[in-house]
């Protein structure tokens, strides 16, 4: 209990550093001549980073097991990237910080999956999932308006020195507090290596679920972690506090999106249509602020926390997926379909970016947001439709 106490703080981290540039752009924009195109590939660099090193942690996890796979690469990489943040004097050593950054986080949420797939019944699995990562969100609180206030008192680079500190203390605690579960007699047997990932691809149970994965989370991150800060300031002149209240409001509602959405598969006896119903609301609300991106800022605050209420359904995707991985492939079968989602919404800042820049109208500040808002809801639905053909997955299958 013990270890995953401490797989939790670290995964409020993890969550704080995929979403806390929002309230930063303010003042590294001045300090550092950041430009929007400079946040949205610092940005997207920590989640195609914290993607594209899925395929060793899940590896690692099979093999060495959860304790030190979360633990080094959390104080080398975390631990590492703040420091370079908070002695960064040009925007490449922001985007090479926060490069640094997605790799430290990659393994956490995943050696708590792999614990929780280990150790519990598979009936359990999309709750254990969903609450931990609405207990994490505390991270995506914290980056708010609690950052905002931090910032305005100490600086940037303070807070980034004792986020750094913070990072290697909690780092310390996963090393000598978690514990590797036992691996079965089959799976000692099965180390497969990378080639466990071309298996897992052959598995066409997951070929419909890979596309909502992967843009499930983008709407939700990537508004609250990216874009939120710039259209409430270009769009309604916000300044830093009230994009970290506003953004405190939609941090907020993801982590209740996310403690909703944990027991209803065993409610309703499925896991698909489950998915189905929270991604409409969702893709609802996003549209909507395409369509009417300047109402006023309380219309445009509702509409945000319903995107983060309805885009909690992470834990719902992994367990509707986990329902088909083979036990020996467990550890890459879970950061396999981590890198889709992660990567997803890493991709998805990258195209944001280019949509927003190539859409401002010089004098019209709400168009560049009407056009990204709505760039999100046709990604969205697109994978919506496709994962409509999906196999359903009750609470108690597993493959």
């Amino acid at each position: 209990m013990a270890g995953i106490a401490a797989l939790a703080v670290a995964y409020v981290l993890s969550q704080f550093y995929r979403a806390f540039l929002a309230v930063l752009t303010p003042v590294l924009g001045e300090d550092l001549a950041m430009t929007k195109g400079d946040f949205s590939i610092a940005s997207g660099a920590l989640f195609l980073t914290f993607a594209l090193a899925q395929f060793p942690v899940g590896v690692a996890l099979d093999r060495i097991g959860p304790r030190r796979t979360a633990a080094v690469l959390l104080a080398a990489g975390a631990g590492g990237g703040t420091l370079l943040f908070a002695a960064a004097t040009s925007p490449w050593m922001i985007i090479a910080a926060t490069g640094l950054m997605g790799i430290g986080c990659a393994p956490v949420l995943m050696a708590a999956l792999f614990i929780f797939a280990r150790l519990y019944s598979p009936a359990k699995f999309a709750m254990l999932t969903s609450w931990l990562v609405a207990f994490g969100t505390a991270g995506n609180v914290i980056g708010t308006a609690p950052l905002a206030h931090a910032e305005m008192m100490f600086g940037w680079r303070a807070v980034m020195l004792g986020l750094c500190v913070v990072t290697l203390l909690v780092s310390a605690a996963l090393y000598l507090l978690v514990r590797d579960p036992d691996h079965p007699h089959a799976v000692a047997k099965a180390q497969t290596g990378f080639a466990g990932f071309a298996e897992l691809l052959r598995i066409r149970a997951l070929w419909p679920i890979i596309p909502l994965t992967a843009i499930a989370y983008a709407p939700s991150i990537g508004i609250r972690g990216l874009w939120a800060g710039p259209y409430l300031a270009d769009v309604f002149g916000a300044d830093a506090l009230t994009i970290g209240n506003v953004t405190l409001f939609m941090a907020i509602s993801m982590a209740a999106g996310a403690f909703v959405y944990g027991p209803l598969d065993q409610f309703f006896g499925t896991r698909k249509w489950v998915a189905v119903g929270g991604k409409s609301i969702c893709l609802a609300a996003v549209a909507a602020l395409g369509l009417f991106p300047q109402t006023s800022i309380g219309v445009s605050t509702g509409l945000l926390m319903l995107i983060g209420i309805a885009g909690g359904s992470y834990g719902l995707l992994m367990a509707h997926a986990r329902a088909f991985l083979p036990p020996r492939l467990l550890g890459r079968g879970v950061t396999l379909m981590n890198f889709f989602s992660i990567g997803g919404a890493g991709v998805m800042q990258f195209a944001t970016g280019a949509v927003v820049t190539r859409s401002i109208v010089p004098g019209e500040p709400a168009a560049a947001y009407a056009a990204l808002f709505l760039f999100i809801a046709l990604a969205l639905g697109a994978a919506l439709v496709i994962y409509l053909f999906s196999r359903d997955a009750k609470p108690d299958h597993v493959a």
